[in-house]
């Protein structure tokens, strides 16, 4: 109950900053170039507070927090008192109106740029991209545990996100990748990783996990959590064991245990088992049993241990002074902005799967989750965020700001308005669009929600 009230809230929170700073921009180029505003309002429907300025420009937040919208004085919404056409928003020179426009769209990006920068100030902790275990293709290509991926064909990688965004852009075009990792021991090596050998159907929302990487911060350190009543390991290890070594075999992570534990089964007999308990390092003699999984009826054998989970250590971070932040801003709104744009081209090609597409359930998700992990990352969600509010009003859909600018455009080429049935007809195209894309958003969200 409490992930559904935090996500309600932080989705509030984030459509009210970002709406309000679209309109904000519209609001503010509209008075610049003269135009008259009626009324300023985040949220629709019913107004639960509002006041109105000594220009007569309503300000209120509504009832229904999912966007807002700035109302101008327009003769095609009502009658104009004749006193105040010089006002009106559609008397203005076709170059004004675009301003007013795409001023919103631009407040966005505007926003986007300074959240990064208040985020590379404060600092944003992540994880390392540093590899945990390797199996499948990144095995074929040479990945061990230990590696730390430094670049993914020639670009400069700071976190396990930058290599997966990498990695799932190439995976979706099919396309191999050359990986200069330094490797456990300090080592500078290139992987050739073939992520064109993948199936047509791969998961597009785990290509590390498709293309065989765990990350090493995905790993449950091999300490033990709890111990089955008569298995092999009760009487033998304790809570809170480190296990270090099975038999000789270095254990990393609790991963790791498994695979060596079905080996000495099938050996048979008694085998040693390296661990920390104390600050001490002991050796004891252990032998699996085996069990037989219920639901499969296959068999394994197991020491009787699960893991103590425990929450990874950020091993990462970006931080820059306030002067250095700023061109970091800009660098990280151009990759973001050109990664968004290449994974709308790659939907509209067939290359990147429809189900990318997230609807508002995902958005609450996320804001949730993200101001759960701090400052650093909601400002960056929220960055995001913006950046994408950007770039969708400025699809030429109609009924979306975009749709208003490619009428602008074609009015100045043209040198007089389109008529009101070719815009009427533009609207109802767009209305179609815009709800047959939220409908494939809410299709996604439940379809999430269900798997």
């Amino acid at each position: 109950m409490s992930d559904i009230v935090g996500s309600i809230w932080w989705m509030i929170v984030a459509l009210g900053v970002l709406v309000t700073f679209h309109e904000f921009g519209h609001y503010w180029v509209a008075r610049r170039c003269g135009v008259k505003v009626l009324r300023f309002s985040v949220g629709f429907g019913k107004p639960l507070w509002s006041r109105t300025n000594r220009e007569g420009t309503e300000f209120a937040i509504a009832a229904i927090p999912l966007g807002g919208y700035v109302k101008m004085l327009d003769e095609a919404e009502g009658n104009v008192p004749a006193s105040e056409l010089s006002q009106a928003f559609n008397r203005k020179p076709v170059l004004q109106r675009i301003a007013v426009v795409a001023a919103g769209p631009i407040a966005n990006l505007v926003l986007c740029v300074a959240l990064l920068w208040a985020m590379f100030v404060i600092g944003r902790q992540d994880f390392s991209a540093t590899v945990g275990s390797a199996q499948g293709l990144a095995a074929q290509a040479g990945f061990e545990a230990g590696d730390r991926i430094e670049s993914v064909d020639g670009e400069p990688v700071n976190t396990w996100g930058d290599a997966l965004q990498a990695m799932t852009k190439a995976a979706m075009d099919s396309r191999n990748l050359q990986v200069k990792v330094t490797d456990a021991g300090g080592g500078h090596r290139t992987r050739s990783l073939a992520l064109s050998e993948l199936p047509g159907d791969f998961d597009q929302e785990n290509v590390g996990g498709v293309a065989g990487l765990t990350w090493q911060h995905q790993l449950q350190p091999a300490v033990v959590g709890t111990i089955k009543a008569g298995s092999p390991a009760a009487g033998t290890l304790q809570l809170g064991d480190r296990i270090t070594a099975i038999d000789g075999q270095p254990v990393r992570s609790f991963g790791d245990i498994s695979p060596a534990v079905q080996v000495l089964g099938e050996r048979g007999g008694i085998s040693m088992i390296e661990v920390e308990r104390a600050g001490e390092r002991l050796a004891l003699d252990i032998q699996p049993a085996r069990h037989r999984d219920e639901a499969t009826g296959s068999q394994y054998w197991a020491l009787g241990v699960t893991p103590r989970m425990t929450a990874p250590v950020y091993d990462a971070e970006q931080q820059f002074g306030p002067l250095a932040a700023i061109p970091a801003a800009f660098r990280e709104t151009t990759r973001l902005t050109s990664d968004s744009l290449g994974m709308m081209r790659r939907m509209l090609t067939g290359h990147a799967s429809l189900k990318n597409i997230s609807g508002p359930v995902t958005i609450a998700q996320v804001a949730n989750a993200t101001a759960k992990r701090g400052a650093d990352w909601f400002l960056y969600f929220l960055a995001l965020l913006s950046l994408s509010l950007a770039i969708i009003n400025l699809l030429p859909i109609p009924v979306l700001d975009g749709g208003h600018l490619l009428y602008y455009l074609i009015e100045l080429v043209k040198g007089s308005p389109l008529s009101e049935r070719a815009m009427a007809t533009g609207q109802f195209v767009g209305l179609a669009m815009l709800a047959s894309l939220m409908g494939l958003a809410f299709y996604n969200d439940i379809l999430r929600l269900v798997t």
